[in-house]
């Protein structure tokens, strides 16, 4: 019986290292402040992203967007994305990857929105290409297009050069981040960003729930938020609870509970128009579904 034993625990180790080993990841960049995050993916080289979600307003690095912290408007965010493994090592993983994602965003329009589809309000559309510059490093460059389908705003477009660093020891373990964002068309200025991330599985297995401590600070240098605003500060941290759903049915599923303080300068807390909030802490709510292969 003891032999049984062993040999059935040598077994499900080794079939633990397996899984582990066959475990693939591939980065995505965000389609609002170009930052990247890492998604778990299948064997094939072609991947598919996907996330509904909902928030309690719409802010875009610290400064208000379309929709103030309230109930009225709850704008729903719907995005897609691709990625493809365009180079890999020797022993099958990935090294280069090409990105592609959308996000458009639907809320209950305003007076001022009259043009067909009213609720339409937001299309952000991004392209890029990441590379794999060391254990657990990663950089990627992308270009992004910011429109307004039904009008309300301005379209703008965005390059910018982004970093990411994840691992289980030392600094790694905070998974920082960094991006630095230029527009070449409908603004001026350059946007700096960086982020940290610590985390904790509340239990063992990679299917346990994931708490975390979302942080960030950015820099918009020159008048990047609004021509003549000079440079701005913002903060944001807060906690986030992420977990796998209906796992024994469909792979690749996830939901994510976000709670954020948007900490603004005096000046940049002013900006936006007679919509935006003035407040210098705002909360900032976000709940997410998200699938990933």
């Amino acid at each position: 019986m003891k032999l049984l034993l062993l040999i059935e625990l040598a077994l499900l180790g080794c079939l633990s290292q397996a899984a582990s080993a066959q475990k693939r990841e591939a980065p995505i960049a965000d389609t609002e402040d170009a930052s990247l995050s890492s998604i778990t993916v299948g064997d094939g080289r072609l991947h598919v992203a996907a996330t509904l979600d909902v928030r309690n307003a719409d802010f875009v690095r610290g400064s208000f967007d379309d929709d103030p912290a309230s109930l009225e408007q709850v704008p729903v965010h719907v995005q897609v994305g691709l990625v493809y493994d365009l180079v890999r090592a020797a022993d099958g993983k990935a090294t280069a990857w090409l990105m592609a994602r959308s996000s458009n965003g639907f809320h209950a329009p305003t007076d001022e929105e009259r043009r067909s589809p009213r609720s339409w309000y937001e299309s952000n559309n991004l392209v890029g290409a990441a590379l794999r510059l060391g254990p657990g490093l990663t950089g990627g460059v992308t270009y992004a297009i910011k429109a307004s389908p039904n009008g309300i705003a301005d379209t703008s477009h965005e390059v910018s050069g982004t970093v990411s660093l994840n691992g289980d020891t030392g600094f790694a373990s905070l998974s920082p981040g960094g991006v630095a964002t230029w527009r070449p068309k409908g603004g001026s200025g350059l946007y700096t960003q960086a982020t940290l991330e610590p985390g904790w599985d509340l239990g063992g297995g990679g299917e346990a729930p994931r708490l975390s401590v979302p942080a960030a600070i950015g820099i918009g240098w020159g008048g990047f938020y609004e021509p003549g605003s000079g440079s701005r500060v913002f903060g944001s941290i807060g906690a986030a609870m992420t977990m796998p759903v209906l796992r024994a049915t469909v792979r690749g599923l996830s939901a994510r509970a976000e709670a954020l303080a948007l900490i603004r300068d005096d000046r940049l807390r002013r900006l936006g128009g007679p919509r935006a909030d003035t407040g210098t802490v705002v909360p900032y709510l976000t709940l997410a579904l998200s699938y990933a292969y």
